[in-house]
């Protein structure tokens, strides 16, 4: 109980510092799509580990009608994940997402095979993906990376690397 005490507070502590809107605590866990989205993935993502997939998907299922956010129980997401806003944020099956990431509305982290082997990115330590960035294929988005929003990544992107979108208008 401790360690699940713990890393509630670390994990809304990381958001109150990533996001000016947030005033205390309990605004982000009565408020924030993320979070429940987050906390329902983790009890499928438990499930899921212990072969009772039906259930991991309707528990998944149910989050997306109220969160919005559609995240695989079969995907692997590190500490501390913040998805904000978060509405039509999808994280396929084979994802893996590190430590300290930001995903903002609309982000897809999607595959482009139909396969059973890895098929979708691998998200590192530390990165940003602005709102409709679609990240798509077994790649890997090394630690420190931004992407910006609506930006289209089909390929490796090397630590500390800035990605914007073909899409500018000015």
């Amino acid at each position: 109980i401790l360690y699940i005490g713990d890393y509630m507070l670390s994990y809304l502590k990381s958001i109150k510092l990533r996001d000016p809107a947030a005033r205390n605590y309990l605004q982000i866990i009565l408020f924030y799509p993320g979070v429940h989205a987050l906390f329902w993935y983790r009890i499928a993502h438990f499930l899921w580990k212990i072969k009772l997939k039906f259930l991991a998907e309707l528990i998944s299922y149910l989050s997306r009608l109220t969160s919005g956010i559609e995240i695989h129980p079969g995907a692997i997401i590190g500490k501390r994940l913040f998805i904000d806003h978060g509405y039509g944020v999808v994280i396929g099956e084979t994802t893996i997402i590190g430590d300290d990431c930001t995903i903002y509305h609309g982000v897809t982290l999607g595959s482009s095979k139909m396969s059973k082997n890895k098929r979708h990115p691998t998200i590192k330590n530390n990165v940003i993906i602005g709102s409709h960035a679609q990240i798509i294929g077994n790649i890997v988005i090394e630690d420190d990376v931004i992407i910006g929003s609506n930006a289209i990544v089909t390929k490796n992107v090397e630590k500390g690397k800035t990605i914007i979108s073909n899409n500018l208008s000015i």
